[in-house]
C-alpha cells in the first residue's frame, strides 16, 4: 500500500484548526481529492457511548472492540505507546489521496501553522524546517507563504499544488 502524502495544520489550542480543515475538505473533495484526517489529542479520550454493545464490551476488558457496517468501521483499542501518523496511515488508512493530520507539532511531516497574532506571541512551529506556510489573522514578515483565515480556497490550491510537486 502506498502511503498518501501527509499535510500537517498545527497551532496551539483554539487558534482554528479544525475549523480550517473542516473547510478545507469539501473544496477538496470538489477537486477530487479523497481527504482523511488523523486528529492528535494530547490526553486520553473516549468515543464510545455508554450502555452501547462496544462500550459494554470494552468494559468488560476487551483490549479492542470493533464497530462494522456496510458504510463505517470504527476500532477503539487500547494502545501501549502513541502511535505517529505515518504509522496510523499504514495500519488504518485506505483510498485516500491526502491525509491532513490536525496536531503533532513535532512530526516530520510538511506543516502549516496557523497562528493569530491576538493570541500568541510567536509562531509555536517558525523554525521549524517542514514547516510550508502560515495561516494568519493579520499579515506578517516571514519566508513562508502566507494566507488570511477566509482564504480558505488559496490554501487549498496551495496545498494541492505542493503535494502535486512534492508528494508527501
Amino acid at each position: 500500500m502506498t502511503i498518501p502524502p501527509l499535510i500537517g495544520i498545527v497551532g496551539t489550542s483554539k487558534v482554528g484548526k479544525t475549523t480550517l480543515i473542516e473547510r478545507l475538505i469539501p473544496i477538496l473533495k470538489e477537486k477530487g481529492i479523497a481527504v482523511a484526517v488523523i486528529k492528535h489529542h494530547p490526553h486520553d479520550f473516549d468515543i464510545d457511548i455508554p450502555g452501547k454493545d462496544t462500550h459494554r464490551l470494552k468494559a468488560a476488558g476487551a483490549k479492542t472492540t470493533v464497530i462494522s457496517s456496510p458504510k463505517k468501521i470504527a476500532i477503539v483499542s487500547d494502545v501501549k505507546k502513541e502511535f505517529l501518523p505515518n504509522e496510523i496511515v499504514s495500519r488504518f488508512v485506505d483510498g485516500v489521496d491526502l491525509v491532513i493530520v490536525e496536531g503533532y507539532k513535532k512530526e516530520k511531516i510538511p506543516k502549516i501553522e496557523i497562528f493569530r497574532h491576538k493570541k500568541d506571541k510567536n509562531p509555536v512551529c517558525a523554525d521549524d524546517a517542514y514547516l510550508i506556510a502560515f495561516v494568519t489573522d493579520s499579515c506578517f514578515k516571514t519566508d513562508k507563504p502566507v494566507f488570511l483565515l477566509d482564504e480558505v480556497q488559496k490554501i487549498a490550491e496551495f496545498i494541492m499544488n505542493f503535494i502535486s510537486k512534492n508528494g508527501s
